[in-house]
């Protein structure tokens, strides 16, 4: 326990600073999804990546997620999170926002991160390591991104092509827009960390209270 900062004490404003200024940083014009992804790993994987670049917004087409501690990181923590049940619906209603939408997948006539028009708000789809993206993404697509290959390597892991992708994306949006993310949206979304951070420490503080209570019985 840190002697300086015992739970349920108020969090320190240095912590408060820090959150306030990661949101100050984000990119709301680049979003990606994340389509049936089976190996928890790699969708933790690319959430990490989401978060370590400034990409706020994550969509999750599954039923049920959880990730993985040791490729996530605690990424899932900073990042805004929307599930479907279907491709279709995700898509539609980031259509409805505004966005394109690329699937990453191999092509002849695929765009590099490099080509990717980012004047627009874009949304990228990884698929499933075993199947790659679905058929319903591939009709809905309005273009498709790889990784140029130098190698004799055909293609990347799923992971770690999100990367690749997703780093290149956001510092070409970040470089035309800035960071995007709105007043509202940074407000929002630090008053629920906010609310859980509090709640998390009321927590810690009453167990240890009922555990010092049970050692003095």
């Amino acid at each position: 326990m840190d002697p300086n900062n015992p739970p349920g004490t108020p969090i320190r404003e240095a912590r408060r600073q820090r959150v306030q200024q990661m949101l100050a940083r984000r990119l709301s014009g680049v979003v990606v999804v994340a389509e049936a992804v089976r190996r928890r790993h790699n969708t933790s994987a690319i959430l990490r990546s989401c978060e370590a670049f400034g990409v706020h917004e994550v969509h999750l087409v599954t039923g049920t997620f959880r990730p993985s501690k040791g490729a996530a990181r605690g990424a899932e923590r900073w990042l805004e999170l929307h599930r479907h049940a279907t491709t279709t619906d995700c898509v539609t209603q980031l259509r409805a926002r505004g966005f394109r939408f690329y699937i990453a997948d191999l092509a002849d006539d695929a765009l590099s991160p490099e080509e990717v028009p980012v004047d627009q708000p874009v949304a990228v789809l990884f698929g499933s390591e075993m199947s790659g993206v679905s058929d319903e993404a591939r009709a809905l697509a309005d273009g498709v991104v790889s990784v140029p290959m130098r190698g004799l390597t055909e293609s990347l892991n799923v992971g770690a092509a999100a990367a690749c992708t997703i780093y290149r994306l956001a510092e070409r949006r970040r470089a035309l827009t800035g960071s995007d993310l709105s007043v509202a949206r940074q407000e929002a979304f630090y008053e629920a960390w906010e609310a859980r951070e509090q709640a998390a420490r009321a927590g810690r503080a009453a167990r240890r209270k009922l555990k010092l209570e049970r050692q003095g019985t």
